[in-house]
């Protein structure tokens, strides 16, 4: 009986453990008005704003800023890393991360280019 408890105990713990793990890795889009108030992890769809100072990086952080699409609002964006190889080319971009100290704080970035067959018609 000792045992079938402790296994049940034991399945229980697993299953809770593997939904908190599921429901933590889970990173909603937000627009940046929402990424701004996100006191979680989030992720922030945009177009690099060509009106606004070129990409540079800040020590170990490239920087630049990201505008979004639908509503025009801008935001800074410090990706802890170099600039990404396709960066240049990014037809969006998905900043993953959190906002504080002035900027969105970004820990990840999908580069999102245009389909190679995209560009052949």
């Amino acid at each position: 009986m000792n045992r079938k408890i402790l296994l049940g105990l034991l399945i229980l713990a697993f299953i809770g453990y593997a939904g908190y793990s599921f429901v933590d890795s889970v990173t909603p889009y937000v627009g940046i008005a929402e990424a701004r108030t996100a006191t979680s992890s989030v992720q922030v769809k945009g177009l690099l704003d060509e009106k606004a100072e070129a990409p540079y990086m800040e020590g170990d952080n490239f920087v630049f800023t990201l505008r979004d699409e639908d509503t025009g609002e801008t935001m800074l964006v410090r990706y802890h890393g170099t600039k990404p190889d396709q960066f240049d080319e990014a037809h969006h971009i998905v900043a993953v991360g959190k906002y504080r100290d002035g900027a969105f704080q970004s820990d990840k970035l999908l580069i999102k280019c245009p389909s190679k067959y995209e560009q052949q018609k």
